[in-house]
């Protein structure tokens, strides 16, 4: 059996009999986007995708470039995607699929990016979709690589691909089922998104601009959401401090006072032991997209302070510099990562005041104080916070808390049923499970 052969045999063996196996080039009309100079870019016009916009499930305008309509007309036209059009990075991780919608219509891919659809009415593109991130995609795009990581995968490498065909009516239906867990993760995310919007605005609203406070200096009797104790409690006007304005009785204090910022270790990748034990390494690219996928493991026995459980703050000093909850389940901290704790102040409270400094640090770590591109503990002691009495603390606790109870339930569900359809996408893309359609529904 040749190297083909084998491949092949290894890939769809247990595809049913009823099932065809295409070329993928018959299934899938694909191109890749244009090569366009920067000089063509313009501040409007038609919007060039970039990989940043192709980065979550559906396509994101923010911050794409524009190309001249009548250049495109007369040189790019063919490229322009539709609703509903696959587009898949050529480098990166494999099988990251993001839809085109009724917004991005006329928008022009750029090199770097495929365009897939069905190539006829016998292929679904839901099932397309889901083909991209199985392993019968996976495994034939590794194969391509010959023998090396493979880098980057293009429209040659898919002509030698192949493809499986069920029924179209099957294929819907095991778009559908897999569909309905990603539209629930993705319905998680955004109420997710909205409460941190709306924990963020608040924030604001109560500690940084002092809205309560400036509200009671001026007659009023009572604030939105305030408990009215509380708000009888607020001073009734604002004094100076060595970082501006602050209501009277309250402290000004460094970052660095009210947690405790450990420095994650220097990890280096292991094979895992298979003892149950083994742990993730957290790193600033599995803080960004809030995963451990595909991270290296932890090469040593990880002291318990060391290790990172969902719902505990990580701020990345180096980098993107960043602060966010975790919800990537147990993994080990990585250096140029602080665990943020603290015995005193609920890790909501510091979660914003980090933020709230982001744009400092940032532009720290931009100038050239540094030549590596971070901040240092003495900018810690250097940023300010502005602590409340207890009394108010306590009652915004009883508000923050709730949001960001009800915040990680939908993250960690969202994470347990990426799991599930994670489990369930390989078996039904090569039919070991099947799915009823509606015609078997119908004729039973």
């Amino acid at each position: 059996m040749d190297d083909t052969s084998a491949l092949y045999a290894s890939v769809f063996a247990n595809c049913p009999a009823t099932w065809r196996v295409i070329p993928f080039q018959d299934a899938v009309e694909f191109r890749e986007g244009p090569g366009i100079l920067a000089k063509d870019f313009r501040t409007n016009g038609v919007p060039l995708l970039r990989l940043r916009n192709i980065e979550r499930p559906f396509v994101d305008l923010e911050g794409c470039n524009f190309l001249d309509p009548d250049m495109v007309r007369a040189k790019w036209d063919h490229f322009r995607i539709e609703p509903g059009d696959l587009l898949v990075s050529t480098s990166g991780t494999l099988g990251r699929v993001s839809i085109a919608t009724e917004p991005s219509q006329g928008s022009i891919p750029y090199t770097g990016i495929i365009r897939m659809r069905p190539a006829g009415p016998h292929v679904d593109a839901g099932f397309i979709r889901y083909f991209l991130t199985s392993p019968l995609f996976q495994l034939q795009a590794e194969a391509s690589a010959a023998g090396s990581v493979l880098k980057h995968f293009g429209p040659t490498h898919l002509r030698e691909m192949s493809f499986p065909v069920p029924p179209v009516e099957e294929q819907c239906a095991i778009a559908a089922v897999l569909g309905a867990l990603d539209d629930k993760i993705e319905q998680n995310r955004s109420t997710a998104r909205v409460l941190e919007r709306l924990a963020r605005a608040t924030f604001r609203a109560w500690f940084v601009d002092f809205e309560p406070v400036k509200a009671k200096a001026e007659g009023a009797t009572s604030f939105p959401s305030v408990p009215q104790e509380v708000f009888d409690a607020l001073p009734m006007r604002l004094v100076d401090s060595e970082i501006g304005q602050v209501p009277e009785g309250w402290e000004v204090k460094a970052i660095a006072s009210i947690a405790t910022f450990l420095n994650g270790l220097a990890l280096q990748k292991h094979p895992p032991r298979g003892d149950g034990h083994d742990l993730r390494v957290i790193k600033i690219a599995q803080l960004r997209k809030g995963s451990t996928e595909g991270a290296d493991w932890a090469n040593c026995e990880v002291p318990e302070k060391y290790v990172v459980h969902d719902r505990e703050l990580i701020f990345s000093w180096s980098g993107t510099l960043e602060a966010k909850f975790w919800f990537g389940g147990a993994g080990a901290l990585n250096q140029h990562l602080f665990k943020v704790t603290s015995k005193q102040f609920p890790s909501w409270f510091c979660l914003h005041w980090i933020r709230q400094h982001l744009p400092w640090f940032r532009s720290i770590a931009a100038s050239k104080a540094t030549t590596m591109g971070h901040i240092k503990r003495g900018h810690l002691q250097e940023a300010q916070v502005v602590l409340p009495p207890a009394l108010v603390l306590k009652a915004a606790d009883g508000v923050f808390s709730a949001t960001y109870d009800l915040h990680a339930a939908l993250m960690i569900e969202s994470r347990q049923l990426g799991a599930m359809r994670d489990l369930l996408l390989p078996s039904l893309l090569s039919g070991k499970v099947r799915v009823s359609t509606d015609r078997e529904h119908n004729d039973g």
